[in-house]
Formats: C-alpha cells, sequence, structure tokens
C-alpha cells in the first residue's frame, strides 16, 4: 500500500496525549465509573456471599440459592472485567490505535512528493491525522498544504493549535464544512484522507436507508473534489464494505481494503483507492440497496 512512513512506535503514547488529548473523554469516564461500580458490588458479594445465600433460601431450596447467588455474582465480575476491558480499548483506539491509524494512512500515499493540496475529511481526533499528513509534506520538503474540514468550529481551533505545536502549523488549513456538500471545487485534490469520520454523516436520520444515502453522497463528494489520477485513503468503523461498493460504482481504481483492525469495540478498515486518470464525469445519484449491505 506503499512506502514505509514512522510508525507509534517512536513516540510514547503519553507524548500523543499530552498534545491531543482525548475526544468524547466523558465516554471514558462513565465507563470507568460504571466498572468500579461493579468492582464494589463483587467485593461487597464476595464478602456477604454467605449471608446473601441465607437471604435467596427464603425463596428457594439450599442448593439452588448457592447456585443462584454464585451466578449472580460470577455476571456482576464479568460486567466489571468487560468493563473495564471497554474502558482500555476506547482510550487504545483514541490515542495510540489512532496515531498509529494515521501513520498507516499516510503510508498508503505511494508519492507525497508530488502532492500540492490534500483533504482531511473530517479531521478528528483533535488532527493527528491532519498532522500526520503536514509532516511528511515537510518530511518530503514539499510546498504542498492539506486543509482539514470539520462541522465544529472548536475543533478546527484546537486542530490548528496542536499542528503549531507539532511544527507544522505553515502547512496545515482548517476550515468548517458539511461533508455531503463539500465547499471545494471539482478535481482540486491529489489526496483525500479520513479516519473514523464517514460513518458519523447521517446519524440521527430516522430510517438506515436514509443515513446511508448520507454516507454514499459523502462518499460521492470525496471523489468529485478528488483530481485525477488522486489517492483516497479512508479508515473507518462498520461502514466499509457501502463504500466498496460506492467506489466501484464510480469506476474508481486500485480499491483496496485493509485487514480488520478492532477499535472502539468494533472491526474497522481502510479502504484506499485511485481517481481513474482519464475524462471523469461526475457522480451519479446516490444507488444503495443498504438491506444489501
Amino acid at each position: 500500500m506503499g512506502k514505509s512512513t514512522s510508525t507509534s512506535n517512536s513516540r510514547e503514547w503519553t507524548q500523543i496525549y499530552a498534545i491531543y488529548g482525548m475526544d468524547q473523554w466523558q465516554t471514558l469516564i462513565f465507563l470507568l465509573t460504571q466498572a468500579i461500580l461493579f468492582s464494589v458490588l463483587s467485593i461487597f458479594y464476595l464478602l456477604y456471599f454467605t449471608t446473601i445465600c441465607n437471604h435467596f433460601q427464603h425463596f428457594l431450596s439450599s442448593g439452588t440459592a448457592r447456585f443462584a447467588a454464585g451466578f449472580i455474582a460470577a455476571v456482576i465480575v464479568l460486567s466489571a472485567v468487560c468493563l473495564y476491558f471497554a474502558a482500555a480499548n476506547f482510550f487504545y483506539s483514541a490515542v495510540p490505535l489512532h496515531y498509529d491509524m494515521a501513520n498507516r494512512i499516510v503510508s498508503a500515499v505511494s508519492d507525497w512528493s508530488s502532492v500540492k493540496l490534500a483533504l482531511d475529511l473530517g479531521c478528528c481526533g483533535r488532527g493527528i491525522l491532519l498532522n500526520a499528513v503536514a509532516t511528511q509534506l515537510k518530511k518530503e520538503g514539499s510546498s504542498g498544504r492539506v486543509v482539514g474540514l470539520d462541522r465544529s468550529k472548536q475543533t478546527t481551533l484546537s486542530t490548528l493549535r496542536s499542528a503549531v505545536t507539532e511544527g507544522v502549523g505553515e502547512y496545515v488549513t482548517c476550515r468548517e464544512g458539511d461533508a455531503r456538500r463539500l465547499p471545494f471545487p471539482d478535481n482540486y485534490f491529489d489526496v483525500v484522507v479520513s479516519g473514523v469520520f464517514v460513518h458519523t454523516v447521517g446519524v440521527g436520520r430516522r430510517s438506515a436507508a436514509e443515513a446511508a444515502a448520507e454516507r454514499m453522497r459523502a462518499v460521492g463528494e470525496v471523489v468529485r473534489v478528488m483530481k485525477p489520477g488522486g489517492v483516497g485513503v479512508v479508515w473507518d468503523l462498520l461502514h466499509v464494505p457501502e463504500y466498496v461498493i460506492r467506489l466501484k460504482e464510480l469506476k474508481m481504481e486500485d480499491v483496496s481494503v485493509s485487514e480488520r483492525v478492532t477499535a472502539f469495540m468494533v472491526g474497522s478498515h481502510i479502504v484506499s483507492f485511485k481517481k481513474p486518470t482519464q475524462h471523469f464525469i461526475g457522480p451519479p445519484e446516490v444507488r444503495l440497496d443498504w438491506r444489501s449491505c
């Protein structure tokens, strides 16, 4: 998928976290709070197991009462373990894994020296992927620039601050925009990348079909703004098979999908593709049977 670039092994996760922090930290706090609660319940059951069994014996036979108390204790302990695991996976996915996947996305582009303009769609994670692209442009001694597009002005400000911290502020521009109607002309970018963003397009729609159509519209917009011969690399959760179908409908070349990587407790993949160099007519209307995906 292209020549190798730096990986997360060259940086400690503490360094990454110090620069980028973590989005949706409330989710991590919620998971840890629930895990601690179930841990306390587990200790309570351990200390008062005999008393609980005696209480159950008012309604059940002695053997059944012990089995019921033991089963409940096992469920509580297992719940605590699962919640700790979920919290650890969420943190790992949001910080070290996100950084590693950003570098893998950059590696999927074989030649950065000729890239003049790149787009990071969504620039999630406070600019981890955006800055990885900017860092690669800087290494190549390129005069290229990368544009980060996000729905939130607050996010773009955080992203610009992190770019300055990473020493690539002059390579980065951020702006607000809608992924379903990108504020750029046709055939504008040499490279388009995105990390765990496209699946959020269409969230809140009344039906799965409407949400799928919105995601496919975003995929079509990615293709529209890419130059002929341009490269697209998208890392996302859950819906990558839909993207592959749509990209093939749009006659993209070299469509490939990476191995499965668990992120945020679900499967994720990187899909890469190339826009044909011949004359390209704008993407057709979305035609997606979401039930078949």
